[in-house]
């Protein structure tokens, strides 16, 4: 008997040996497991499979029922094509007065948690600041500048710079076509926005800077749309007769419906008018090439709507953005609208 149970004790302990090194060999397999799981869960972001931050912009924009904002919707497009972890979500009035609209978007998107930046071209600067007061998410303004704290950077045109390069381009092909008195009258936008305001304020330093005369007592409004502006211009059709040197608009859309008004007048008087308008849009490039409208003040927009989507994700990479990002002014007429139009449509393409 105490030979077999020595032997029975002897198995055991071999057995309960094997047993721990057994153990061993599986809890250290295990753990290799579970490293390879679950903290590859929990780390790798939900939102992107490079590994990039995910991040959910809203633009906000004056309007899109224009050609001249489509190009601002491309361009915002665009950098969400080029960059799949930011998600892009562009609205816009239905028209550049319809305030209620624009202000309904914008309460929405604000007091939405999922959106992480803003960009904001508004149709009322001063009620928008209001509205944005004490947001902590990045805000880039396009277009039109908010004076507001939380607004970080605007992207856009220098816009009096740029309508001073309009106007005196303007008064220089004005006396070239014989024009000895160079009197000017603007058909504006909404009235009071800053936009239209600084766009005035260049057309008139550029016609005066030429020697010319900005008659701002007759300046038009046409809420910024073509039906209105035919009515501004038949309205100085009639109050001068003689003519006028140069009409400007605040944008291409009005400047073109004030040249096919002045053409169906048949005052002849008007046939060597410039006709000055702004946004260098395709229709605008159309229009100078047939003879219609005389020159654009040609700003970029799909620059403007690429840049400004890209300076919120800067921000919320920890960026200092520079307050002004400018996107650029130049004059189409005769000589480049081809050249224009045909960059135009690779944009929309």
């Amino acid at each position: 008997m105490k030979k077999v149970f020595a032997v029975i004790l002897t198995l055991v302990m071999v057995l309960s040996l094997a047993a721990c090194g057994g153990n061993s060999g599986n809890s250290g397999s295990n753990s290799g497991d579970t490293g390879s799981s679950a903290p590859a869960d929990t780390t790798t972001p939900a939102d992107s499979g490079s590994g990039e931050q995910e991040y959910n912009i809203s633009v906000i924009l004056k309007t899109t029922a224009s050609e001249y904002w489509g190009y601002v919707v491309a361009g915002a497009n665009a950098y969400e094509k080029d960059h799949p972890n930011v998600h892009v979500e562009v609205k816009g009035a239905t028209s550049e007065t319809a305030y209620d609209e624009q202000q309904n978007m914008i309460e929405t998107d604000m007091n939405n948690g999922a959106i992480d930046g803003y960009v904001i071209a508004p149709l009322q600067a001063d009620m928008v600041a209001n509205m944005i007061s004490n947001q902590t998410k990045p805000i880039v303004a396009v277009d039109t500048n908010i004076d507001a704290p939380e607004v970080l950077s605007f992207v856009g045109t220098g816009n009096e710079a740029a309508g001073k390069l309009g106007g005196e381009a303007a008064a220089a092909l004005a006396k070239e076509r014989g024009w000895t008195e160079i009197n000017c009258i603007e058909i504006a936008g909404v009235q009071g926005d800053s936009t239209n305001e600084a766009r005035m304020a260049g057309y008139k330093a550029g016609i005066e800077a030429a020697g010319g005369t900005f008659l701002s007592d007759e300046t038009q409004y046409a809420n910024a749309v073509a039906d209105q502006a035919v009515t501004c211009m038949e309205a100085i059709i009639q109050n001068h007769p003689e003519g006028i040197a140069v009409i400007c608009a605040n944008n291409d859309d009005m400047a073109m419906a004030a040249a096919r008004a002045a053409a169906a007048s048949g005052n002849e008087n008007y046939k060597n008018t410039v006709f000055l308008g702004f946004d260098g849009i395709q229709s605008a490039c159309n229009s100078i090439l047939a003879g219609e409208e005389t020159m654009s003040v040609c700003q970029q927009g799909y620059s403007m709507g690429y840049e400004s989507v890209a300076a919120v994700v800067r921000a919320l990479q920890g960026e200092t953005l520079e307050k002004f990002i400018d996107a650029g002014a130049s004059i189409v007429d005769p000589s480049n609208a081809q050249a224009r139009l045909e960059e135009l449509q690779g944009y929309l393409a």
